[in-house]
């Protein structure tokens, strides 16, 4: 006769045996990846795990296009990791991302900053815990410029004072070609791309404003023409810019020699002394829709976004955690980049999770290079910019 624990141990067996590893995606290199693989090692050698979890470094440039493809046929990984940007196309196409709100209650909602957990929700649900987040932040040589701007006013004056384009040299460099950079000046003047309702607003009056700023500083002559990331790498090492607005990818290509800083980027004069409101991607860990181990996946996203990994990311990795605690430990709150970054999201705007967004990249980049060029003005480009992102929009929604 078997007793009841041996009648429990028979019970549990069977899943056991059909247990597999959580497979994760992933697109670290470097020293996020190094960092990103030991919180793994470390997850894996709990007492209490059950499940095992492995890592997969996809490229990123093929990363969402593998999701898309992948994941709805039940070919994908048990877990990814990817900003949100893309989040709200996937809901909508289905079964690639699963809601997470079953597991999460208010408690483990405020372990994080609250803006990181708002751009991983989508129509009333949350599809993923927070990681971590990138945003761009003022950059500068320590030796050309001794205390950054606080003002855009200041800016100005000290990027013209730093210039001299005979030599080279320039006060600022960053792509203000690229509309992700320039949108933090549409939404410090209160700008932004979509109203209620996903409803396009390229011409808002604000967005105007902000674009009104970008040509006059242009006229100015303080930052260099078309600027590339090649452009704004080489200047920055070479001691020719004293400032960039850029994010924590570029901290690893600057030269050991050049002794910098990271700030916050400075208040805008021109509206009253708002803050620059760069937009902020928020990388989150989502659960496969497919995934058949759903209480095991969350297991791992609640370990790689509770403390132990946060350290071990942010410390080692260079990443700026989503959670909140992170910074009350000593060595992460006395590290002035992760400070300073910390400082910048506190302000900054989650990029829109819609699917729209896709709609919008085209018509805004080509309005800003009308824009920088000066072959038209800021309002005529974004009401171009308007109507074609009107349209598009509309055969989308018309598609479904």
């Amino acid at each position: 006769m078997r007793t009841p624990a041996l009648l429990l141990a028979a019970l549990l067996l069977p899943a056991a045996a059909t247990a597999k590893d959580l497979v994760v995606w992933h697109s670290y290199r470097g020293a996020e990846r190094t960092a990103f693989d030991k919180v793994i090692a470390a997850y894996n050698a709990r007492p209490g795990t059950a499940v095992k979890a492995e890592a997969l470094a996809v490229p990123f440039d093929a990363f969402a296009d593998k999701i898309s493809a992948a994941v709805p046929r039940g070919k994908g990984p048990d877990l990814f990791i990817y900003a949100q940007d893309r989040m709200g196309g996937w809901i909508e196409a289905g079964n690639t991302v699963e809601p997470v709100d079953f597991f999460v209650d208010d408690a483990l909602k405020k372990r994080f900053i609250p803006t990181t957990v708002e751009a991983l929700t989508y129509r009333g649900s949350l599809w993923g815990l927070p990681l971590d987040y990138k945003v761009i932040a003022l950059v500068y040589n320590k030796k050309l410029l001794k205390a950054p701007p606080r003002t855009t006013a200041e800016l100005v004056q000290v990027g013209q004072s730093l210039t001299n384009k005979a030599a080279g040299r320039f006060g600022l460099a960053w792509a203000y070609n690229d509309f992700y950079y320039a949108a933090s000046l549409i939404n410090g003047f209160g700008g932004a791309v979509f109203g209620p309702g996903a409803r396009p607003t390229m011409d808002a009056a604000p967005n105007v404003k902000a674009m009104e700023l970008l040509v006059k500083w242009n006229r100015a002559g303080f930052m260099p023409a078309e600027p590339s990331v090649a452009l704004i790498t080489s200047l920055f090492n070479e001691g020719k810019a004293a400032m960039v607005f850029t994010g924590p990818w570029f901290l690893g290509e600057i030269a050991r020699e050049v002794d910098y800083a990271v700030a916050p980027l400075p208040a805008l004069s021109e509206a009253g002394g708002k803050p620059m409101r760069p937009w902020m991607t928020v990388e989150g860990v989502f659960i496969a829709a497919p995934c058949k181990q759903k209480e095991a996946a969350f297991e791992f996203v609640k370990y790689v976004t509770g403390p132990e990994a946060a350290r071990v990311m942010a410390l080692e990795g260079r990443q700026s955690p989503a959670l909140l605690a992170a910074y009350e430990d000593k060595a992460v709150a006395a590290d002035p980049v992760l400070a300073a970054f910390k400082k910048q999201v506190e302000v900054a705007v989650p990029m829109p999770n819609l699917p729209e967004m896709t709609m919008m990249w085209s018509p805004a980049t080509t309005a800003l290079n009308k824009i920088n060029a000066g072959s038209t003005s800021p309002q005529e480009a974004l009401s171009v910019a308007q109507k074609a992102v009107e349209k598009d929009v509309a055969a989308l929604r018309k598609a479904k």
